[in-house]
């Protein structure tokens, strides 16, 4: 009976953390938008049917977090081990976890002098690990790694039939949340050396997404207000009821 008579407040709280979520997302594609190889990721509504009572459904309010793999700019470094792909595919990494995937090429050379990200997860090459031992390094378009004028390796860059597949894991990383999924080799890569991809993060659309955030939650605070109101109402005409 709760349910039934306070279904309006119930839905009004649901929609409140709802766009709480939404809110989540949005200050976070903001404060990544100079995040290399960052994606940025939005809140869809889906309604579901579930049971309240025997006899009765109501709807309720799904959450579905999408990211969006559109290519960022990439912008240039001049920096040999800044690499950028111009095109379909991730970087493959090896960390304790298991492979994981980015597209953020801001790499760097660990005390071993292998190719790794900021966070310690070394980039890995058909060969396994990339170690450069040598001054002068140079990755040509296809991702062939060459140090001093010799091949030591080739960027291993994957992708997979359906992106949504892969789910964010933190430090810039995908991972596989359908274990089933198969990697496939991009056939024709575009790697750009000296550059890095930016986020696919536009400010002015994200801030224009902040000012509907609040207007949608200051209209649900106002129905909260209004059905507390009529409760109060309700109590108050039937407390003043002459027996």
């Amino acid at each position: 009976m709760f349910i039934h008579n306070r279904l309006g407040m119930v839905e009004s709280v649901e929609t409140l953390l709802a766009q709480q979520q939404r809110l989540n997302q949005v200050s976070n594609n903001l404060a990544n938008v100079d995040t290399a190889g960052y994606k940025k990721e939005s809140v869809t509504f889906d309604e579901m049917l579930y049971n309240v009572t025997r006899n009765r459904q109501r709807v309720g309010k799904a959450l579905n977090i999408l990211t969006s793999h559109q290519q960022g700019v990439t912008e240039q470094t001049g920096n040999a081990l800044d690499v950028a792909l111009a095109g379909p595919g991730f970087f493959k990494i090896d960390t304790p976890q298991g492979a994981r995937y980015t597209r953020a090429g801001n790499f760097e050379l660990n005390a071993d002098g292998q190719l790794r990200m900021p966070n310690g997860g070394l980039v890995i090459g058909e060969g396994g690990p990339i170690v450069v031992d040598g001054n002068e390094v140079t990755i040509d378009r296809t991702g062939r790694v060459q140090v001093d004028g010799q091949v030591v390796n080739q960027l291993s860059i994957v992708t997979f039939a359906d992106l949504r597949d892969l789910e964010k894991e933190g430090e810039n990383l995908f991972r596989l949340k359908n274990q089933t999924a198969q990697e496939q080799a991009v056939e024709a890569p575009e790697v750009k050396q000296g550059f890095i991809e930016r986020a696919n993060v536009n400010t002015v659309e994200e801030m224009t997404e902040l000012i509907d955030l609040q207007r949608a939650y200051e209209g649900q605070q106002k129905m909260i207000h209004a059905i507390d109101d009529i409760d109060n109402l309700a109590v108050r005409r039937v407390g003043s009821l002459n027996s």
